[in-house]
């Protein structure tokens, strides 16, 4: 075992049990608080109501614990464990000829192992946890039927873009990676600009909003903040899940604005422009836009130490691949960057939470800084979401900030 094996073997180690750790602690914490209600919520949310999140908090980060615990078990399997190796030469040995295709058969393999092995685990959230708690509205049809349907999307779009990558890998030269950047940019972008029209329906009824008065009111809100789209979209999220939720999707001249049915069901009026002030707000911050920048520059950093990486033997004999190709490279890089990048989730999550600072601070400019305190204690309230999260547990996984110190900045 070589120095990048132990290194890569240590951090495997200290990084599952740093999130085995983070998990413990949120249960911890919420347990702690699960018998009383906030001060700041004890007026709109009740005992039983606070008490079913604790619980819902922490099933879901008991499932994350153990799904963990496999998903690292799995990572040593394929790499120090040996099954790429072995992987590689199967296909080899039946594809001895087409590098191309023999490449993007091992890739697609470890995919639809790890989509298996993860599978059990979205079965059982679905049809065990959020059944229990009362959010599941799918039935088993749905979900198999949702399972094929993003099986052949992801088939439909991430083979002829697997085969593009290996062929640069293959003949543009030293440069490959920049060329790659280019291509996986230009999808990136297509994929933002094609999801609301094409992707999405697939999977979702789209329906324009049909309320004139409310949608009269919002139309205004739009104007007064510059924003122009397609159209106001609702759409059917009640057929799979009691959550509530409202978004921006698309890019450009396709930008649209969709609310979940169960949304424009829970709040009022006023409480849903506040909802709205609050998207609005990232656009108007350029956040989206922002986030793109940020996702270019992390993707061109990324594959230019691909570039450099894919030329370093011990790369490949340190994560248990005997000789170097493009396709292991690749796969390689894929598969182990999260052991090496963990620490990076806290710096992620705070600039996605100073997002959500700035947002609603547009918010309460624009609309109401008390219709969007409403909304949002109805929203945590009907999804069950903690309102006492492990702060340093929060600090690597959210994205948004805690319930308490998101809405006393709204109260300031």
């Amino acid at each position: 075992m070589n120095a990048f094996a132990c290194l890569f073997l240590s951090l495997l180690i200290l990084t599952t049990a740093l999130q085995l750790w983070l998990a413990r602690r949120h249960i911890a914490c919420i347990r702690a608080h699960r018998g009383a209600v906030p001060m700041a919520f004890a007026a709109d949310i009740s005992l039983e109501a606070h008490q079913k999140a604790a619980d819902y908090s922490v099933a879901k980060t008991r499932l994350g614990m153990t799904q963990g615990v496999v998903e690292a078990v799995l990572l040593w399997a394929f790499t120090l464990g040996g099954v790429l190796q072995w992987l590689d030469a199967a296909w080899n040995s039946a594809w001895p000829v087409l590098m191309l295709a023999h490449g993007a058969l091992v890739i697609l393999t470890v995919f639809v192992i790890s989509g298996l092995i993860g599978l059990p685990f979205d079965y059982y959230k679905t049809f065990v946890i959020d059944a229990r708690f009362g959010f599941n509205k799918m039935t088993r049809a749905m979900f198999l039927l949702d399972l094929l349907k993003s099986t052949l999307v992801g088939l439909a779009l991430g083979v002829p873009l697997l085969l593009a990558a290996l062929w640069l890998m293959r003949g543009a030269g030293d440069l490959w990676w920049f060329y790659l950047w280019l291509l996986w940019s230009g999808f990136s972008l297509l994929m933002l600009a094609i999801y609301p029209t094409l992707i999405a329906p697939l999977f979702n009824k789209f329906s324009p909003l049909a309320d004139e008065t409310l949608k009269t009111r919002i139309e205004t809100l739009l104007t007064r903040c510059g924003f122009k789209s397609q159209g106001l979209f609702v759409m059917d999220g009640s057929r799979r899940s009691s959550h509530g939720n409202a978004y921006f999707t698309g890019f450009g001249a396709a930008k649209r604005v969709v609310f979940f049915d169960t949304l424009l069901d829970r709040l009022n009026a006023d409480e849903i422009e506040a909802v709205l002030a609050h998207e609005l707000g990232h656009f108007k911050h350029k956040h989206i836009i922002k986030r793109i920048v940020l996702m270019f520059v992390t993707s061109f950093a990324g594959l230019a130490l691909l570039g450099w990486l894919a030329q370093q033997p011990w790369f490949y004999t340190g994560l248990g691949v005997d000789g170097a190709s493009n396709h292991m490279a690749l796969l390689l890089f894929i598969l182990v960057s999260p052991v090496f990048t963990l620490l990076l989730r806290p710096l992620f999550a705070l600039y996605s939470r100073k997002n959500e600072f700035e947002a609603d601070a547009y918010a309460a400019q624009h609309a109401s800084a008390r219709h969007l305190i409403e909304a949002l204690v109805k929203l945590y309230r009907d999804n069950a979401s903690t309102l006492t999260p492990d702060p340093l547990h929060s600090a690597f996984h959210d994205t948004h900030p805690p319930a308490s110190i998101r809405i006393a900045r709204l109260q300031a």
